[in-house]
């Protein structure tokens, strides 16, 4: 039993042996053809970058590690930088790219490169392409000659390689936790520029072979592009906000972006916003929970910069907006700043054909001038669609106008369904909005009306009040129609050193008795429609407009014309008269007694 033990033991020992001896020897003959081969690779590494940018790009590295028989190899410290010279001269002949590139990174790693594939059939497979925490910094100029209908470049990229390969072909390109800078330069003098980190990104399949080129469902030779992001903060140039979202994943096959938990958080609360500028200023604050984008064109992107998207979903957010009127209003024209005529005015070309908005919470608030009082108007559950959101000439002259259908319910209560329709290409910037409010109570209106206007809904159904508006930079014109029962007010003022609001009994009377029509139709069915021709205030802005013609239409259909107006001011001044001829009388007889 022992002998039999002793002879498997010296087998063993044998094949131990054998097995180190084979492992020093595949490390020796490793360890001897990577030797041999750095040079090699090495040169024809710095050959090929060159020939396949046409001098334009170099690349240099400080060391170069590789396996022959695992097919694992990497470069460190690495950098691809321009050739300058080169740039200028094919600016002059009108062969220049748009972009160029400055790339460092710490490490280049090649894994699985198959060396009997590329030894036997000259085909160079890789598995992966990593770089590790690379920088990329791409410079923007836009070229006249590089328009989209530009001919493609007789020479394919296959061209480059065919004398040293049939094909190349990279299955993964991983940039992991990736800084990327982009400056434009198409401002003379004034570039701007744009920078973000921990990006990763995934390029699959790219593919060199003699029919790669004119493969169209490729981008750049690739079959997709993978971006994703976590974890963003940005703070806003002007200081005044953290634009934040949780993940951000894009696919150029599919030209889909997803945007989870987006938030433009402002850094001062509401009383204090807008101090650092001296004067009251809107402060916004979003929320968004789904922010989706499909059939984006990545290359049009990344040739001109320009954003196009089939469609572009927003649902289950909120907006709310705030201005603080303890602070100074500041005076300035606002004549051509509507939303369409800003969206022309946008630094970059952008189009949205189709924009969906769904359960979107929508509010404005305003302080009063002493800070006390806070009144907010709501658009609850606010979803519809906008069309033709563009500011490129091409898309206006196929359509020129941009629409939105939007339904939304006031205060929670009353039903609105609201159309608009913007007209880019008007010089004076028309537009247009229709729509309707209906079955809403009206005291739920005073959350706004009591704080802001000193006006207390006492009762009041809305039944419909419907409108039809033709507008532009200077002037609104149209008609509201206003039906509603039973409406009745109170007229509030301050209590001086209180924070609160007493009721004006007088005028209040004098308001329900003489102007207000408690009932449109009246009892005799005669229906009062307003029309309206509002002037635009310069200084006003888009809603403030909208809002000063809606209320215009609403004051005449309840009987608050100009006419009417005068007619309390006439009353309220023959009280004030006889209240002075009393309080005279009453002094007089005061004096006659004491004599």
């Amino acid at each position: 039993m022992s002998v039999s033990v002793g002879k498997k033991y010296v087998i063993l020992r044998w094949f131990a042996a054998a097995l180190l001896f084979v492992a020093v020897m595949l490390t020796a003959l490793t360890w001897y053809l990577g030797a041999k081969l750095k040079p090699i690779i090495t040169f024809e590494l710095k050959e090929l970058v060159l020939k396949t940018t046409d001098n334009l790009y170099r690349i240099e590295f400080s060391s170069v590690s590789t396996n022959v028989l695992t097919g694992v190899s990497s470069l460190t410290d690495v950098k691809i930088t321009p050739d300058t010279n080169v740039y200028q001269k094919l600016i002059l002949s009108k062969q220049a790219p748009n972009n160029l590139y400055h790339i460092r990174l710490k490490k280049l790693a090649i894994r699985n490169f198959h060396p009997i594939r590329l030894w036997r059939k000259k085909k160079l497979n890789i598995d992966q392409l990593l770089f590790d925490n690379p920088s990329i910094e791409m410079t923007n100029r836009q070229f006249d000659f590089n328009d989209e209908n530009r001919p493609n470049s007789n020479r394919s990229p296959y061209d480059y390689i065919s004398k040293y390969l049939k094909e190349l072909r990279v299955k993964t390109i991983d940039f992991k936790n990736a800084s990327f800078k982009y400056i434009n330069n198409n401002n003379p003098g004034k570039p701007e520029i744009d920078a973000i980190a921990n990006l990763n990104i995934t390029l699959k399949d790219w593919l060199i072979d003699a029919h790669s080129s004119a493969d169209k469902s490729r981008l750049y030779l690739l079959k997709d592009v993978i971006i994703n992001l976590s974890d963003y903060s940005y703070a806003t140039p002007d200081s005044l906000y953290f634009a934040k979202f949780d993940h951000l994943n894009f696919a150029a096959s599919s030209g889909k972006l997803n945007v989870n938990n987006f938030n433009l958080e402002p850094r001062y609360s509401e009383l204090k916003f807008g101090s650092t500028f001296g004067y009251a200023k809107d402060r916004y604050s979003i929320q968004m929970a789904d922010i989706d984008f499909s059939g984006i064109d990545l290359r049009l992107y990344i040739l001109k910069q320009e954003l196009f998207a089939k469609e572009m979903n927003i649902a289950n957010g909120t907006l709310a907006v705030v201005n603080n009127n303890t602070l100074p209003r500041k005076v300035e024209n606002k004549i051509g700043q509507y939303p369409h005529q800003q969206l022309q005015s946008a630094d970059h070309k952008l189009t949205v054909a189709k924009l969906n908005v769904n359960n979107l919470d929508i509010s404005y608030a305003e302080f009063d001038k002493d800070g006390k009082y806070k009144g907010v108007i709501t658009f609850d559950q606010t979803w519809g669609v906008i069309s033709n959101v563009t500011n490129v000439e091409k898309a206006k002259a196929k359509n020129p106008f941009m629409v939105a259908a939007l339904t939304s319910y006031v205060m929670g209560s009353g039903k609105l369904d609201v159309n608009f329709k913007f007209n880019l290409t008007a010089k004076d910037g028309a537009f247009s909005y229709s729509g309707a409010l209906g079955n809403m109570e009206g005291r739920a209106l005073n959350r706004i009306t009591k704080p802001l206007g000193l006006v207390k809904v006492n009762s009041g159904h809305i039944n419909k009040l419907a409108f039809n508006i033709e507008a532009n930079d200077h002037l609104a014109k149209g008609t509201v129609s206003f039906a509603y029962n039973d409406l009745s007010v109170a007229l509030m003022k301050k209590v001086k050193g209180e924070d609160r609001l007493v009721k004006q009994g007088l005028i209040s009377f004098l308001a329900n008795a003489l102007i207000i029509n408690s009932d449109n139709p009246d009892a005799d069915g005669v229906f009062v429609t307003a029309p309206i021709n509002n002037k635009r205030v310069e200084t006003a802005s888009f809603f403030n407009f909208i809002w000063k013609t809606l209320f215009q239409g609403v004051k005449y259909s309840v009987g608050l014309t100009p006419q009417k107006e005068q007619e309390v001011k006439d009353q309220i001044a023959k009280f004030e008269r006889m209240k002075a001829d009393r309080k005279e009388r009453v002094k007089r007889r005061q004096a006659r007694k004491r004599r």
